[in-house]
């Protein structure tokens, strides 16, 4: 068995992918740099990310790969989970050595478990859109503080930004402790070093608050309540629409 020791970056999994066929030696296992190595392991290296390589893998993938299943590639690595990064590796080596697009070779048991996972980050990409709840801070830019299942909002945020371009925002990934602020002209990758002194419970503390904001969060409250219609409230069926992982982000759940 080969394993590869790597930083666990996108750019260190292409960069695999370009010493696994300069080495002829294809691996297993992709694990992060200083791992013990495994049982039964027969030959490991450690793999310096290097963006010259990346890069080069990159152009010669993207030039195999329509822009969907490109799009799909760089999605599904942001799902987080467990071995992607294997997966991709082995998605990846079966389209540079395939003559022909391997997209929707559903047959082969990689493809279709890559299309089941594109699925489930787009909707959460969705999700995220739907239940952000933003609160006006003090300095008047809008927060909304939320924690998706996967690393989606850098696929959200350009949703945002076209749709409030005149308002300053900042959309938090609590989970991820990073988050996009947008200025009204660019958006840039911010973290707060102090969260928890701002943030309760997913509410601003009422220091960081506008003066108007509890009285903003009542009246919606009150609207969602109106609105409601009592005898075909669905319990089951909003934990399934509306995740319980938001609710303590979403205003009318309080």
């Amino acid at each position: 068995m080969t394993v590869f020791f790597y930083d666990k970056s996108f750019e260190g999994m292409l960069t695999c992918l370009f010493e696994a066929y300069r080495l002829k030696d294809f691996p297993e296992q992709l694990l992060v740099i200083d791992t013990h190595i495994p049982l039964f392991c027969d030959h490991h290296y450690t793999i310096v990310t290097e963006e010259t390589k990346s890069d080069r893998v990159w152009k010669h993938i993207t030039s195999k790969l329509s822009v969907m299943g490109t799009k799909e590639v760089t999605n599904c690595w942001l799902s987080e989970l467990p071995d992607i990064d294997i997966l991709l590796f082995r998605y990846l080596r079966k389209t540079i050595d395939s003559p022909r697009s391997i997209e929707t070779n559903f047959a082969d048991p990689d493809v279709l478990l890559l299309s089941k996972i594109y699925k489930k980050i787009s909707y959460e990409a969705h999700r995220l859109i739907q239940f952000a709840r933003f609160q006006k801070t003090a300095d008047g830019t809008y927060f909304a503080p939320l924690e998706p299942q996967f690393n989606t909002l850098p696929l959200a945020i350009h949703h945002f930004s076209d749709r409030f371009a005149d308002e300053k925002f900042l959309i938090y990934d609590m989970k991820r402790h990073y988050g996009f602020y947008y200025n009204m002209k660019i958006i840039t990758e911010v973290t707060l070093t102090d969260e928890e002194q701002r943030i309760k419970d997913g509410q601003l503390r009422t220091e960081y608050a506008d003066k108007d904001e509890s009285i903003y969060q009542q009246l919606w409250r009150s609207y969602y309540q109106t609105i409601a219609i009592k005898e075909r409230l669905n319990p089951r069926k909003r934990r399934q629409d509306m995740p319980v992982r938001y609710w303590k982000y979403l205003t009318e759940m309080k």
